[in-house]
């Protein structure tokens, strides 16, 4: 028949490498060399992203995909970000609200007067190291301790990047470990293994990592020396009790959220909650108008204090701040979405995985695998799904248990997510802590450790187990007697 069209041929590994190709050569153009040619351009990976989903859609239609089909797997990809799109805009409003509210500057006021600068990052990590592993979601840790925590290291005169590198560092800590974890339960499912199998073999990688981390940052804040002095931050201390008057009532919002999130409520409504409560703090304790808390929740807050270096901490915030990061959400999926919907990402994954031909490099392809479709792909589950789905049989056929892969998955998926900066979660804790990915990576110690950790463990053959043997079915013994 006329209508009938041929199927789509399978796309080989080398054209699919054209579109991943195209985008290191374009990232690197408009994020490095243009700046350097021309002072005062930011570039940012927007464009360079949508063009090689351009480049992505030209390969696929040279190998006989419909134009309807790529555009249904950015759709499906777009689908599958909506709620980390949904999570943006609530943290933006949660952000303007508890400004408003004064929430945000009393929990800096009282950080200042609990805690020690030099004792600040560590603290900050092991904070949010527990609020994760009790509620499973790094997002949520972000989003309200680790929005406090990037406020009362600003106020001591703290890099933002070194306390953003912390509180990432915490998030996924908990994130990794937690039953409550969306991805925790993912990777054993790709894997085949049992969730508590999973989560403890993973504690012998991802423990020594959290305690090397905790190490850096207790040397990094012993060597520290704060841009604030304490006359400084006795002065920001005075200016947020003078507009602010800090007191019990502004505890309420953070003190429901915390406790809803520890109950493993889920983030969305949960969030929205927040900043309801902070809408209400902002009209009783603050005297703000409806019209005010409003523009706080779609614009951001003005802070008004007299002082500079007040106004600059505390004005922010505001569903209109996340814009920018769901646009570059939006072409990150579009192009992972092409190349997950065209089979180009699995034609990438099953020519690395010819490259393993022992433990030790099939262990280190898997993490290195999850780590590259963090970086094409900007989608945590996909790093995870692909590899997973795609190694499996190699683990079984060389003997190794299913937890080895799921471990190496989540060692080289989940925990390089946030490093990535047109990634989701990359994009996500850029956004809330309001410090570019690019900037705090290198303080991302838990993040930057773990994955050479695991690489290190197989190679070395460490921790990783055989598969168990199955259990022998006897024989029903033949009678000998009569009938």
């Amino acid at each position: 028949m006329a209508d009938d069209v041929p199927p789509p041929r399978e796309i080989p590994v080398g054209w699919a490498l054209v579109p991943v190709v195209a985008l290191v050569g374009l990232l690197s153009t408009v994020l490095v060399v243009l700046p350097r040619w021309e002072p005062g351009f930011e570039g940012t990976g927007h464009l360079p992203l949508l063009a090689a989903a351009a480049v992505a859609a030209a390969v696929a239609r040279g190998f006989g995909h419909r134009w309807s089909t790529l555009e249904a797997s950015v759709v499906e990809a777009i689908r599958m970000a909506m709620p980390a799109i949904l999570i943006l805009l609530v943290i933006g409003m949660l952000m303007g609200t508890w400004l408003a509210g004064g929430i945000v500057p009393a929990l800096i006021q009282w950080g200042l007067a609990l805690l020690s600068p030099h004792w600040f990052l560590p603290t900050a990590c092991a904070v949010c190291s527990i609020v994760s592993l009790v509620s499973g979601s790094s997002w949520s840790t972000a989003g309200t301790v680790g929005l406090a925590m990037i406020g009362i290291g600003g106020a001591m005169g703290i890099d933002p990047a070194m306390t953003a590198g912390a509180v990432v560092s915490g998030a996924y800590f908990g994130d990794k470990l937690s039953p409550m974890s969306d991805t925790t339960n993912l990777a054993p499912a790709m894997a085949g293994t049992d969730l508590f199998v999973h989560i403890r073999h993973q504690m012998l990688t991802t423990g020594p990592a959290w305690v090397i981390a905790m190490i850096g940052y207790t040397i990094l804040g012993a060597t520290l020396t704060p841009d604030a002095d304490a006359a400084s931050m006795g002065t920001i201390g005075q200016t947020i009790d003078a507009n602010f008057h800090p007191g019990l009532l502004h505890l309420l919002p953070p003190v429901v959220v915390v406790l809803f999130v520890l109950r493993r409520q889920p983030a969305l409504p949960v969030l929205l909650l927040g900043v309801v409560l902070g809408g209400v703090v902002a009209m009783l304790a603050e005297g703000a108008t409806v019209g005010d808390t409003l523009n706080a929740a779609m614009s951001g807050y003005k802070a008004t204090t007299g002082d500079p270096a007040v106004d600059e901490l505390l004005s922010r915030g505001g569903m209109s701040s996340m814009g920018n990061t769901i646009f570059l959400v939006l072409c990150a999926m579009s192009f992972g979405g092409i190349m997950e919907g065209t089979g180009m990402l699995r034609s990438i994954a099953a020519r690395l995985l010819k490259l393993a031909r022992s433990t030790g490099s099939l262990i280190a392809t898997t993490v290195l695998t999850a780590l590259g479709m963090n970086i094409v792909s900007a989608d945590q589950y996909i790093s995870i799904v692909v590899p997973g789905r795609m190694f499996a049989p190699a683990y079984r056929e060389q003997g190794l248990h299913p937890k080895n892969l799921s471990r190496a998955l989540e060692d080289g998926g989940t925990i390089t997510s946030p490093l990535v900066p047109w990634n989701t979660c990359g994009a996500f804790m850029a956004a809330t802590l309001m410090v570019p990915t690019g900037a705090y990576f290198v303080y991302a110690f838990l993040n930057l450790v773990n994955p050479l950790i695991s690489i290190l463990y197989g190679v070395m053959g460490w921790t990783i187990e055989p598969a168990e043997p199955e259990p022998e079915v006897e024989e029903p013994s033949k009678s000998t007697s009569a009938p």
